[in-house]
């Protein structure tokens, strides 16, 4: 049974970003750690030892904080756990009040969710489905320039799902939306958590149809079709993106 003299890995949460000590979570009980044992709630395992959620309103000392943006590149089963402590914690932040009645809530260590202590109702974290898609035609990939991406940064067309549609219908509608193209042969092809603040990105593939390229400027600065030999400053490795660009590259290579 967890108690504080257990020896676990520790997700201390402030908003989107994480406690780390040097390039790991903290490991150690926690009366090692300085952390209230009572506030914590175990939401895995890994490498070995249990992992701990705790949102940093709850411990006294001063740490610093790493962005879950900045920690791509570490190995998948850690980032996906450093994601879900990141999404409870804003869980925890989101329903402080019931969205049904407006009464208090508390954590439900049981369920890990907010429970209202008026109505008794059970908040989960929500999860907004998402989709992302690369689109090829013959030798070329779509590459776009999104309007929070100011810095040259390009990547593939991405868009929340809307109600009464698959997650197919949102990958065409996306492109033909934000490029006017319409596409085919659309296959799924991996998913990842993007706990920004709690999204889950569905990655899709698909080849050109017809229709030339008309930029939403609401979403985007620009969109082209680009090579292997013209290729811009792309989505960062460890993100859906980066791998559904480089997998139409390896296809386009293969070709």
């Amino acid at each position: 049974m967890l108690n504080q003299h257990t020896n676990a890995h520790w997700c201390v949460v402030n908003d989107s970003a994480i406690w780390l000590e040097g390039s790991n979570l903290p490991c150690g009980s926690a009366i090692e750690l300085n952390l209230p044992f009572e506030q914590a709630v175990c939401i895995g395992d890994y490498d070995g030892f249990p992992v701990m959620w705790i949102n940093d309103e709850h411990i006294e000392q001063t740490v610093e904080y790493t962005s879950l943006r900045d920690l791509l590149q570490i190995k998948e089963p850690l980032f996906l756990m450093i994601s879900k402590a990141i999404q409870y914690g804003f869980m925890a932040r989101e329903f402080r009040f019931c969205p049904q009645c407006g009464g208090r809530t508390q954590l439900n260590l049981n369920q890990i969710a907010m429970q209202c202590n008026e109505c008794r109702k059970l908040h989960y974290p929500r999860i907004f489905p998402s989709i992302i898609v690369a689109v090829r035609r013959g030798d070329t990939i779509l590459l776009a320039q999104h309007q929070r991406h100011k810095g040259g940064l390009f990547t593939v067309l991405a868009g929340f799902v809307e109600v009464g549609e698959t997650l197919e219908m949102a990958v065409e509608r996306e492109v033909y939306e934000e490029t006017g193209i319409k596409i085919k042969n659309i296959r799924y092809i991996a998913s990842q958590p993007w706990a920004f603040p709690s999204s889950l990105m569905m990655g899709y593939m698909a080849d050109y149809d017809s229709g030339e390229i008309k930029v939403d400027k609401t979403e985007l600065i620009k969109a082209d079709w680009f090579n292997l030999d013209n290729l811009p400053e792309l989505a960062p490795k460890g993100t859906i993106a980066r791998s559904l660009i480089d997998s139409t590259l390896s296809d386009i290579k293969e070709a």
